[in-house]
């Protein structure tokens, strides 16, 4: 039974801090670790699995030393790791040889790039880090056997990213701890593997896109030891997908409520579910939930409980707890407690829109809405086009304040998922290959287009912005194509060039799937650049970037900034101190909201109705 139910809070009220929390058995939620401490690991720099539980006592990585530390009840935390450049992630408790199995990523040499191995770390602290398996760029999901006797774990070398070609290794595990006769299982080069897991009858399930969709497996062994060749068994053929690309560590689509039963949570076409999956019958039996969007943690099940993280589009993101006997779903936390009155929210509306070479793509349309005012009968709104981060994400149709802050102040908002998007299937993901800052951009540009052609939008009034990558389609949109007014790039990448050159381990060949190899296509990288041809930028611009941003450096913004400053287009730049790639401190990400919709309120001609700070607009005339 699920007695004790742990998680992560993010709180922007205490600068970004990273909380875990705990509801006891008898109903009361509580802060776990103290401040100042925060649970986030900065392994791949995006971090995830930051904590694990057992026996009452809480193992989590601390962000500002990314030290591991105990936390038993009633104690403070105690260190169990050395000071040092050691990042750890992923964790998975071995009880029977008190030890914490997880991922290890090195970066004590300096000038060299972070390695990054499987380890074994002794739960008292007593002992330093043993390493169980080396030798690849990347590890992840390290999943011990319920009996202790098996290691299960998923690895990928450069240039891939564990969305195109992961592998899935098992070993045996001896008494001692010390691991033998290791066998690839599943996977390569045209396969996309994420959590291995062990069902309570010591049988490997995992999830693979072999089918071109993310679908669940198991292998099925012929004695105690598991090797290449075994049985791989489809246990739900489905055009869905019951996986996530593995941004950050720990996530989980799928739990065991009994030797016999998995509970999943499914993607179709964008929409997602939870169901029950009987693996004798192989039959799939949904569950009427009231949510349509999962969150990125784990989602944990026992023979009575399930335990997820779920939001919809009149619902924020949520812990939730559902009762498998009675039905009765109850939730836990959710992300926010704002009360907003219904006639002020906009529901989405799935948009599917032809795009570049006869293909269709997605898009959430989110129409203004305000229950104090109405437009004039003719009056087209401003539109607001969202580009995703990633490239490889989604967007989300959970209720969202910020998509709700434009729509109440008459914007309508398209949030898109552009070709390389997930919850597609691997055929669209592999759209963006080769071909970002193209299809990205032509998707964008195609789905504003279309809502001007439905009488949805303004021709004249069209934005786009976008985060990260979302940033870069967003500064590539404005620069390549003469479609959008405006535009707001958050830490967005304006040089790919530098990107290539100066980003983290995790990314650093990423851009080779996206664009091809660096630098033997020295010259693709430099014409989609949006910084070598700001001369064909000519629309208002303003740039939102965090100082300590370790993936999209800040020089990308400035420089991007400068080159507009200096052509006399209107562009602002607003730099914020101590935040890194995302916002999470609650001043910022309402100055940077606000700032946003001032400038456009200034280069659209309107006047706000908020009371508003206003930011320096360089290059602006009125």
């Amino acid at each position: 039974d699920i007695e004790d139910v742990y998680w992560v809070e993010t709180r922007p009220s205490e600068a970004g801090r990273s909380v875990v929390v705990q509801l006891t058995p008898d109903g009361l939620i509580v802060d776990v670790t103290p401040t100042p401490f925060s649970a986030r690991t900065r392994v791949h720099e995006y971090g995830g699995g930051a904590f694990t539980v057992v026996g009452g006592v809480v193992y989590f990585s601390n962000f500002s030393d990314q030290r591991v530390y105990r936390h038993e009840v009633g104690l403070p935390p105690r260190a169990i790791t050395a000071e040092g450049g050691m990042r750890y992630a992923d964790y998975c408790v071995d009880t029977g040889r008190n030890r914490i199995i997880c991922v290890q990523e090195d970066h004590t040499v300096v000038g060299q790039e972070a390695s990054n191995t499987i380890v074994a770390l002794d739960a008292d602290g007593k002992m330093p880090p043993e390493i169980l398996v080396t030798g690849n760029d990347f590890y992840s999901s390290p999943r011990l056997s319920p009996d202790g006797s098996k290691l299960a774990w998923l690895t990928w070398n450069h240039p891939n990213m564990p969305w195109d070609a992961t592998e899935l290794w098992v070993a045996s595990v001896a008494n001692d701890g010390v691991l033998s006769k290791a066998s690839l299982i599943a996977g390569g080069i045209t396969e996309s593997i994420v959590q291995p897991e062990w069902s309570p009858g010591e049988q490997l399930y995992f999830v693979s896109d072999r089918t071109g969709w993310w679908n669940l497996y198991r292998l099925n062994s012929e004695g105690s030891v598991y090797r290449n060749g075994d049985e791989v068994e489809h246990v739900v053929p489905l055009d869905a997908e019951f996986g996530k690309p593995q941004w950050v560590f720990g996530a989980a689509c799928y739990g065991f409520s009994s030797s016999g039963e998995i509970i999943c949570a499914y993607n179709q076409r964008g929409i997602w579910g939870l169901a029950r999956v009987d693996l004798a019958s192989k039959r799939l039996e949904p569950l009427n939930i009231p949510f349509s969007e999962m969150g990125r943690g784990d989602l944990k099940a026992t023979n009575r409980w399930v335990v997820f993280e779920a939001g919809s589009p009149t619902k924020p993101m949520s812990v939730l707890r559902l009762d498998l006997n009675s039905g009765q779903l109850e939730s836990l936390r959710a992300s926010h407690s704002a009360q907003v009155n219904s006639s002020y929210l906009s529901y989405p509306n799935i948009v599917e829109f032809p795009t570049r070479g006869g293909r269709t793509a997605y898009a959430y349309y989110y129409p203004p809405a305000n229950g104090d005012f109405s437009a004039p009968p003719d009056d087209k709104p401003p539109l607001l086009v969202k580009s995703h981060g990633g490239p490889t994400g989604a967007a989300s149709a959970s209720l969202n304040l910020q998509i709700q802050y434009w729509t109440s102040r008459g914007f309508a908002v398209l949030d898109v998922n552009y070709g390389g998007s997930t919850g597609y299937g691997r055929g669209y993901r592999q759209r963006l290959n080769g071909q970002w800052g193209v299809t990205d951009v032509e998707d964008c540009v195609n789905a504003a287009l279309h809502l001007v052609e439905q009488g949805l939008a303004d021709e004249h009034r069209l934005a786009i912005d976008g985060g990260s990558a979302g940033g870069y389609t967003t500064l590539a949109a404005l620069t390549f194509r003469d479609v959008f007014q405006a535009g707001a790039s958050y830490y967005g990448v304006s040089d790919l060039e530098a990107l290539a050159r100066d980003t983290h381990k995790f990314e650093s060949r990423y851009l080779d799937t996206l664009i091809g190899p660096y630098p033997q296509m020295r010259e693709l990288y430099l014409a989609r650049s949006p910084i070598n041809f700001t001369q064909q930028l000519s629309c208002p611009l303003i740039l939102l970037q965090g100082l300590e941003d370790q993936i999209v450096p800040p020089n990308q913004a400035e420089m991007m900034f400068d080159s507009v400053r200096e052509k006399g287009i209107p562009t602002a730049y607003l730099a914020f101190e101590g935040e890194q790639h995302g916002f999470r401190q609650s001043e910022n990400i309402k100055r940077a909201l606000e700032s946003e919709f001032y400038f456009y309120s200034k280069v659209f001609g309107f006047e706000p109705a908020d009371s508003i700070a206003g930011i320096p607009i360089e290059n602006l005339r009125i």
